[in-house]
């Protein structure tokens, strides 16, 4: 690797698949897909709250919901991508499926009787007077909404390994340059973020929902045909059976075998010793972890391999399953990190709508507050690619800089600061209302928007420590039969905050008496809100702490069985 950082290899004689030409259709197609999922994501609270007339909390809901759900099926797609098709043709799948989603959305939006009547000459805070919406409109929505949501899951699962796999990690010379891939796959996701946050958003807000969700079928059909144009550029890696299966199989072969004593040399356990088609294969060597799985490998007879894979497995079988259970605490460790960002996801927008938007004689829409870590993360993702990994390089002798799980320790650091300040933000906006008595007034406080920026920003930067450090985790832990699900470990972890966010709101509201009970954020508790999530999110660092000191990163030995070649790679 250049200490630029720069992502293209020295190839291998005669190669012509994979490498930086293929990855460059990965990072269009993040980049086409980013602009719709990020640009919807941070204005959909403004269409469920405006056009579709829901509540102030049920649209809160409806988005995290929402999130919380694309996010989750992401596990759907990693499974279909380790387990039937390659994941290219995930991809395309799953890319059609969304575009579906967003045709039934735009048809929705064109058509006035498949929508409640639009409130005229009533502001967002008196939205709740409003004709509500009918259950054959709803219905519609969440059709569309969740068919969205299904082809997100895929795309998240499938097209962050397919740029992966462009890079061997069995070969030392391109296995270095995988982080440097997960730092500009974010970066293209970036990129798309900023332009959905600004472009998109306008056509939302000024052009109309009903554009703007042609604009998002477009698109998505766009990053489809552009990734299909890339397909002889890439390199596939076959499906090689259901992960989950062999997970199974593991514990039950450990329950049969848990009466029989462990051997006290490795011979006595089972692993390959023939590959028929001379391919290498990844051997996991042993580890003193879950020792009770080790069972599952025990060699009984002389022909122990012929008694069935539900009684015997091999080692590198063993330790894939310990890897598994070994990322579980990683992935609840990281959870709230997800639940913070739902809360400014979703109120941070409402903040905005009652604050004085005008920034440098540009009138902002409330929806593009996001651009503003998101700018920051534009510049900040190359400096931390080319500059400071160099730096801390030389400094820890670590390839990426620092090891994975300290990247994603800085983020949830930060996060938790980005609690704090949000808190902090929202108590003097409410001051100013109060100071200049427009508690109950529609008008805009005389407190810029910007205020928001100091909040999104800090938590931008958490954001980009926590997401590329959990994709390079997640994919380089994993065993090379399950990388797709690895990926998709991320994204779960995202999943179960964004609903977790949902379950937070809802019983704090019914404890604490209703902090949101008047639906007006003026006179709603808030910054409760943000200073309770700052203490949770100190409690669960802590606990982060435990989980990543206890974590033991995989040890690989690779070999071509009929061959003579071994390549061994220590602990990451």
């Amino acid at each position: 690797m250049t200490n630029s950082g720069e992502i293209e290899p020295k190839h291998k004689q005669g190669m012509e698949r994979g490498g930086l030409r293929a990855t460059l259709f990965v990072f269009v197609t993040t980049t086409l897909e980013s602009i719709i999922f990020v640009g919807n994501a941070v204005s959909l609270f403004v269409y469920f709250y405006g056009t579709m007339n829901f509540s102030l909390t049920r649209s809160a809901t409806m988005l995290t919901n929402y999130m919380g759900s694309a996010y989750i099926f992401s596990l759907l797609g990693g499974f279909i991508c380790d387990t039937f098709l390659l994941r290219f043709t995930t991809c395309v799948l799953f890319g059609s499926i969304q575009v579906v989603g967003y045709v039934i959305l735009t048809i929705q939006a064109f058509t006035d009787h498949l929508k409640p009547a639009p409130c005229k000459d009533i502001t967002l805070l008196l939205m709740n007077k409003c004709e509500k919406s009918d259950d054959g409109q709803v219905f519609m929505l969440y059709t569309g909404l969740y068919l969205v949501a299904l082809g997100v899951g895929g795309i998240k699962a499938a097209v962050p390994s397919l740029g992966a796999d462009q890079y061997d990690e069995k070969d030392p010379e391109e296995a270095m340059y995988i982080p440097t891939y997960f730092n500009w796959y974010f970066f293209s996701f970036v990129c798309g973020a900023v332009v959905g946050t600004t472009f998109l958003v306008w056509v939302n807000t000024y052009r109309g929902w009903d554009w703007g969700f042609l604009v998002s079928t477009l698109t998505m059909l766009a990053a489809v045909l552009f990734l299909c144009t890339g397909v002889a550029f890439f390199r596939h890696s076959p499906p090689k059976g259901s992960p989950l299966t062999r997970i199974a199989q593991v514990f039950v072969a450990a329950f049969k075998n848990r009466h029989l004593e462990r051997p006290e040399t490795a011979e006595g356990y089972y692993e390959i010793t023939d590959n028929k088609d001379g391919n290498e294969t990844e051997i996991l060597k042993n580890t003193n972890q879950f020792k009770f799985l080790d069972r599952a490998a025990i060699i009984r007879t002389a022909d122990s391999s012929n008694s069935g894979p539900w009684s015997i497995c091999t080692m590198t079988q063993v330790e894939e399953t310990k890897i598994v259970v070994r990322m579980l605490p990683i992935i609840g460790s990281t959870i709230f990190l997800n639940t913070c960002l739902a809360q400014l996801q979703t109120f941070t927008v409402q903040q905005a709508n009652t604050l004085d938007r005008n920034v440098i004689g540009i009138h902002v829409p409330s929806s593009s507050i996001p651009v503003i870590p998101l700018g920051l993360m534009v510049f900040a993702v190359p400096i931390y690619d080319r500059f400071c990994v160099p730096a801390l390089r030389k400094l820890t002798g670590i390839p990426t800089g620092i090891r994975q799980l300290q990247r994603i320790g800085v983020g949830l650091v930060l996060a938790t600061i980005s609690m704090l300040i949000g808190g902090y933000v929202e108590t003097r906006r409410k001051r100013v209302a109060v100071h200049h008595n427009m508690v109950d007034s529609p008008n805009p406080l005389p407190m810029n928007v910007m205020w928001l920026g100091f909040q999104y920003g800090v938590f931008g930067m958490a954001d980009m420590f926590t997401m590329v450090g959990l994709l390079d985790f997640f994919y380089s832990e994993s065993s090379a039969g399950m990388k797709s699900l690895g990926i998709a470990f991320t994204w779960l972890s995202s999943s179960i905050g964004y609903y977790l966010s949902t379950v937070i709101v809802n019983i704090v509201d019914d404890l604490s008496g209703g902090w949101f009970k008047s639906n007006n954020l003026n006179r709603d508790k808030l910054n409760y809100y943000y200073y309770l999530f700052a203490g949770l999110s100190t409690l669960n660092f802590g606990f982060y702490l435990l989980c990543s000191s206890w974590y033991r990163y995989k040890d690989v030995e690779v070999k071509e069985i009929e061959g003579e070649s071994k390549v061994e790679m220590g602990s990451v």
